[in-house]
């Protein structure tokens, strides 16, 4: 079917009918995709401890061995000596590299020979029917899912290694081409076995090649059924589920004791990667592409769908963008950035614990498999919601919905020409200098000749008591006292002076005064001196002034104290708060903008129960979901929404590297227990597999050594 053809197609879909089933065809590929690199390892796993464990008893048991080599190995070119110590060497190196994803191929198919042979010439049993289809599936696939070969494969294409790229070209078309093929065998081979089962066919020798056992008790008239959905390849994936379903129940009731799970990995292969050639999934899923999806590049994607501009790949933005990807329309995403940026762990960057790399993600590998997104690196210049157009540096884009998530910058209360004497932190580059200059900080103190000068350069002080300034405080205590000890010759850094500024009567003031209570004693255990009702006055290159007579010697000086809204409002000519923050009606449209949205830090909206919405990554994803709601009911012709109402989370802050406070509204948490929680939740908020595991790595590292490896000053140095 051509491109035309497809679009008059689609024109003739109800909305409703487009809408529905396209939202349901992407939510079941993202939970598939989500899941199978997973899925993969854990077949490999479970196979892997199965060769394994044979192999470790043969070896422990040579005699054994040697004897049923003659049986389970009968190679007349070999001695049986010979024999049983290559199938045991086999069964113990094979499975390792199958497990790690190294020469995954490879190692499949000699395991699945030694089976093959066993099967055939010894005694045939249906594990070793179901290893040698879940082997056959990794011989021509590979390994997918946290392997070495899928990690080294970019890198192997194009080098200088002789044959490398033939061999690659010759594996992609196994995967892409051969593995397909062999869901066909599969099915057809199960669906021979079901009628087996069910008396429709009988072939002479069938154990050997059947597994008829493993189905024992299975109803003729199911099996049948099944069998016809396998043989045409029909909702193949529920198939799969009903015979896992089927044969975990014999087993429940105990009719069937001798049920392995092995059956159940190959029926959730299917479940996971479906039918395979010459079946209606196939061509259903080749129309849902052409009529529905429209996946395969931005430029097929239908004209007449609404476009919609997200400004702002931050936690709001991006959650808008995951949301709307699902619906047909069309989606530009754009951002200063090609990064999405982890801000809860900026500190953390900033106090040399983590990498910078591990709290970003490009925001094009996020939504590489979605057609239907396009992004883009620009800043934002200027906005006409008369004409609908958007103009990013020295382009425009029309627009029929726009959602503005751009975030927001530190704010200094009017006095700018403090910061280059106290930066703050919302960006990659600010936690990256903060990290030079407190670093820096403790080498000039080390070569100085001047005791007023080390002890200047070895006050930090941190203006401003909020989750940042309290983080950053246990942070940079903990680096002090731990991550740089017996490192200088000449100072010891555990004398650093760590002082917090706050206005208020109190540090976490959004949280109960219990908990900043049991925040403050953290941090006095860490060393830090609070200082509660301090107004700072003046920032110099030397001194921090709090109220009218006293000042505190210090080169560095770390703004925590507030923020301000991106100049969108101005974008737009709208209505702003004191912080910058658009104003927004109950549906999060800028006031005077009907197709205009605001969201995050970005709106000033009063959606908690009356009061202003904090400025928190949950607040933001809930924003960026209500607004894609929206976009999805206007699709729908559907104008019925409920107001957006945000709904607290929690909120969560740690002090130091064993303490932490959170707060539910029903619970509160203080001490290690909150802080396990702490680090839970921000794994889990972080996207991507490849950041959690980074920042897991590294907090494992540091909390069991006590040593901080990212303590990289980079940068030019401006003084002495």
């Amino acid at each position: 079917m051509s491109i035309e053809q497809a679009l008059l197609q689609e024109e003739r879909l109800s909305p409703f009918f487009r809408v529905t089933l396209r939202i349901w065809v992407k939510t079941y590929r993202s939970i598939i995709s989500l899941i199978s690199p997973i899925f993969d390892l854990l077949v490999r796993l479970f196979v892997a401890q199965a060769i394994f464990r044979s192999g470790i008893v043969k070896l422990s048991d040579w005699d054994t061995a040697l004897n049923l080599a003659r049986f389970e190995y009968p190679v007349s070119w070999m001695e049986p000596e010979t024999a049983a110590l290559v199938g045991v060497i086999i069964e113990i190196v094979a499975p390792i590299l199958l497990l790690i994803g190294l020469l995954t191929r490879e190692a499949a198919l000699a395991i699945l020979v030694l089976l093959a042979v066993s099967q055939v010439e010894y005694v045939p049993t249906d594990l070793n029917l179901w290893l040698i289809a879940i082997l056959g599936w990794f011989v021509l696939r590979g390994a997918k899912g946290f392997s070495f070969d899928r990690a080294v494969a970019g890198g192997l294409s194009g080098s200088a290694i002789p044959f490398t790229d033939p061999v690659l070209r010759a594996f992609e078309f196994l995967t892409d081409k051969a593995a397909i093929g062999w869901l066909l065998v599969i099915r057809l081979w199960l669906a021979v076995t079901l009628l087996a089962v069910a008396g429709m066919v009988g072939i002479a020798g069938q154990e050997v090649f059947l597994p008829v056992k493993t189905f024992v008790g299975i109803s003729p008239a199911l099996a049948v059924c099944l069998a016809i959905l396998l043989t045409i390849g029909l909702v193949v994936p529920l198939t799969g589920l009903a015979l896992i379903v089927s044969l975990s129940t014999l087993a429940v009731m105990g009719l069937h004791p001798d049920l392995t799970f092995y059956p159940m990995l190959l029926f959730g292969l299917m479940a996971i990667f479906g039918a395979g050639y010459l079946s209606i999934d196939r061509m259903i899923s080749a129309w849902l592409e052409s009529n529905i999806l429209f996946d395969r590049k931005y430029e097929d994607v239908p004209e007449h769908w609404p476009h919609i501009v997200v400004v702002g790949a931050g936690f709001g933005g991006l959650a808008c963008v995951g949301k709307l990807k699902n619906l047909p329309v069309r989606i530009t995403l754009i951002d200063r950035h090609n990064y999405h940026l982890f801000q809860p762990l900026l500190y953390q960057i900033a106090t040399a614990a983590l990498s910078p790399a591990d709290v970003a993600t490009p925001i094009r590998g996020l939504f590489r498999n979605d057609g239907n997104v396009r992004v883009l690196l620009g800043e934002v210049r200027s906005i006409d919601s008369a004409k609908k157009t958007l103009t990013y540096g020295q382009n425009s884009l029309d627009y029929d919905h726009l959602v503005l998530a751009t975030g927001a910058s530190h704010s200094y209360f009017g006095k700018d020409e403090w910061a280059p004497f106290a930066p703050g932190l919302k960006t990659i580059e600010d936690g990256v200098s903060v990290r030079g200059h407190v670093l820096r900080a403790f080498e000039r103190a080390e070569s100085s000749n001047d005791p007023e000068r080390v002890k200047r350069l070895m006050t930090f002080v941190i203006v401003g008591a909020g989750p940042t300034g309290v983080e950053l405080a246990g942070a940079i205590a903990e680096l002090a006292h731990h991550g740089l000890k017996d490192e200088f010759s000449r100072i010891d850094p555990e004398q650093a002076q760590i002082i917090l500024v706050q206005s208020g009567d109190r540090i976490l003031p959004a949280f109960p005064e219990d908990l900043s209570a049991h925040a403050a004693d953290s941090l006095s255990n860490l060393g830090v001196d609070i200082r509660l009702k301090s107004r700072v006055t003046d920032i110099a290159a030397d001194r921090v002034k709090i109220g009218d007579d006293i000042e505190i010697a210090t080169e560095t000086v770390l703004w925590a104290a507030g923020v301000i809204a991106s100049p969108a409002g101005k974008w737009l000519n709208a209505e702003t708060d004191r912080a910058g923050r658009v104003a927004v009606d109950d549906y999060l449209r800028i006031t005077g903008h009907e197709n205009v949205f605001a969201i995050g830090d970005t709106a000033g909206s009063n959606a908690w129960n009356g009061n202003p919405v904090p400025g928190l990554a949950p607040a933001a994803k809930q924003a960026g979901v209500y607004v894609a709601d929206y976009i999805q009911k206007q699709l729908l012709d559907d104008k019925q929404i409920a107001p957006f109402q945000y709904k607290h989370q929690g909120s969560l802050a740690t002090i130091g590297r064993k303490s932490a406070v959170a707060d539910f509204g029903f619970m509160k948490l203080h001490g290690a227990l909150a802080w396990w929680l702490w680090g839970a939740v921000h794994v889990g908020f972080l996207s991507g597999m490849r950041n959690r595991i980074a920042v897991l790595v590294n907090w494992i590292w540091s909390y069991f050594t006590l040593q901080l490896g990212i303590r990289l000053i980079t940068g030019k140095d401006s003084g002495a």
